[in-house]
């Protein structure tokens, strides 16, 4: 009896690419576990390869990519894991992007587009995972793009206890970067009781990274101004907001961002007199040579361990977060 009690229970294992380890050793560790030994290397012509050291038979099995440069070498390191996973056996595979990748490939804006998002759920699915974990995806109908359960996580809370603590609420306006992410800033607006404002911007879609500030709805003048967002990539878009907010009379202007993806010149141009602070996650990694004294880092760790706590034991993912967007 005893036997076929300890052959029904479950058992959960953590697995790290190589992306992003510093994350994953934070995860297990709020987890109370180790990391799966795991042979993961790159063959001299590009190819990966993975192999895991122990059994994986019957487990639940999470496996943490954080999507950053390279983004495809990490993105085929993940899907060879899953594989790997699914030909050993595993019970349930769960891939946790703490960055969705390609999520900004979510629609056909123009004719003859692709939707990348939406292939890279399929690639998932076809490599064997059950379930998605992310953070803060860019759109949240990539939900819908995954065929199985999705987990969308929010470091909403992990921000919005650190802004409350350093800012005053009584002179603080929340600002949306652009008409997609008015949303998310008004609920900040409402748990920091504070007023929104927002920037109409305009793109050229034949430009990448390129945007251009139009005018700015709301009051700005004289108060302190929190832009909301959920990445910061080459942070043109950012500090040029952040440049039209303080022309507006604003007197101080800070940024909080989930995901610190910081593609060049990101680092040099964030670190603009128009901007006071960066406060971002470390759901991407962020090298020394990205940082500087303005920049603050939140750990994602607890968030991500206690959704795959619920995950595990059958609880909510959703009740963790009471609504936070």
């Amino acid at each position: 009896m005893n036997n076929m009690e300890l052959a029904g229970k479950k058992k959960l294992i953590l697995i790290s690419g190589r992306a992003h380890p510093q994350l994953a050793l934070d995860i297990a560790d709020q987890l109370g576990i180790s990391l799966l030994p795991t042979d993961a290397r790159t063959f001299a012509n590009g190819e990966i390869y993975a192999r895991f050291d122990e059994s994986v038979r019957g487990t639940d099995a999470f496996v943490i990519q954080s999507h950053c440069t390279p983004i495809n070498e990490w993105l085929m390191e993940q899907l060879i894991m899953v594989d790997a996973l699914k030909r050993a056996s595993a019970k349930r595979i769960t891939v946790v992007a703490p960055f969705y990748p390609y999520a900004r490939q979510d629609k056909k804006s123009r004719g003859r587009e692709p939707i990348s998002a939406r292939l890279v759920a399929d690639l998932f699915k076809t490599a064997g995972a059950d379930r998605i974990m992310s953070v803060d995806i860019h759109a949240p109908q990539i939900q819908g793009f995954f065929d199985g359960p999705f987990d969308h996580l929010f470091a909403m809370p992990i921000l919005l206890e650190h802004c409350r603590a350093q800012l005053d609420s009584s002179t603080l306006t929340v600002v949306s970067p652009d008409m997609g992410r008015v949303r998310v800033a008004d609920v900040w607006s409402q748990k920091l009781g504070a007023p929104l404002a927002l920037i109409h911007k305009r793109r050229d879609p034949e430009i990448a990274n390129q945007v251009s500030v139009h005018e700015i709805v709301g009051e700005v003048e004289g108060r302190v101004c929190l832009i909301v967002d959920d990445l910061i990539d080459t942070g043109r878009t950012i500090v040029k907001a952040a440049e039209a907010l303080k022309n507006a009379g604003a007197k101080g202007v800070v940024v909080a961002a989930t995901h610190a993806v910081f593609s060049d010149p990101a680092t040099e141009i964030l670190q603009s007199d128009f901007i006071d602070k960066v406060v971002v996650t470390d759901s991407l990694p962020i090298p020394e040579e990205k940082r500087w004294d303005r920049l603050e880092i939140l750990s994602i760790a607890p968030t991500i361990a206690t959704a795959i706590r619920e995950v595990f034991g059958e609880g909510s993912v959703t009740g963790m977060f009471d609504g936070a967007a």
